[in-house]
């Protein structure tokens, strides 16, 4: 399988631990959305709409994170990401689409250089935006995971779609400087989460397109 990743793209992030947990070997193509090289036509041949992730796997090719999860999920069912049972897997899409479809998509870097380019908007205010997003977001995921949740990670003592959601989200969050001491199950779960063996290696100073 061929991984074209961004290392600090948390959609990409995501796509990694699943292949971690999964044990499912890759090759890592960087896609430097720094430098615009998602517009490259190259790039584009691969992925029409010029972001990361996207996934080729043999004569499939796929983009969306929560897409390539679910397929691999199909893919390769152990350990299973995404339940079976209706209600689990409803409690687990709930909280892994308030990150992806609520918080990741107003705070990506493309919205950011928006505010910038287009309304001047300076890095206090974007900071300002970023910051009230993933306010408006977490409390949210914390209050659903303390309602419904349990165990170690989000939803019982093995991860799920959800937690490979909620770790890249709340690293960057931390590395936005964010205050999270208000949503305590998010973090307990990130602690836990985060210093596990399949969450190290997809971390984005682990990976190799990773710029200091």
């Amino acid at each position: 399988m061929q991984l074209y990743s961004f290392f600090n793209s948390s959609t990409s992030y995501r796509v990694r631990i699943a292949l971690a947990l999964k044990g499912q070997a890759y090759d890592t193509h960087g896609v430097n959305l720094r430098s615009g090289q998602q517009r490259d036509a190259a790039y584009l041949e691969v992925n029409p709409s010029g972001v990361v992730p996207s996934l080729v796997d043999e004569d499939v090719t796929l983009s969306q994170s929560l897409a390539i999860i679910d397929y691999l999920d199909a893919r390769f069912p152990e350990p299973r990401l995404i339940p079976a049972d209706p209600v689990e897997r409803a409690r687990v899409l709930e909280v892994s689409n308030a990150i992806a479809c609520d918080i990741h998509p107003v705070n990506n870097l493309r919205i950011l250089r928006y505010l910038k380019d287009q309304f001047n908007v300076d890095e206090e205010g974007r900071n300002a935006w970023y910051r009230h997003w993933v306010a408006e977001g977490l409390s949210g995921v914390d209050a659903l995971l303390q309602r419904h949740g349990d165990g170690a990670y989000c939803f019982g003592d093995a991860p799920t779609l959800a937690d490979c959601c909620l770790v890249p989200q709340v690293a960057n969050a931390l590395r936005m400087k964010c205050d999270l001491s208000a949503y305590p199950r998010v973090m307990a779960i990130y602690a836990h989460a985060s210093a596990q063996p399949a969450f190290v290696a997809a971390e984005p100073a682990r990976q190799p397109d990773y710029i200091a």
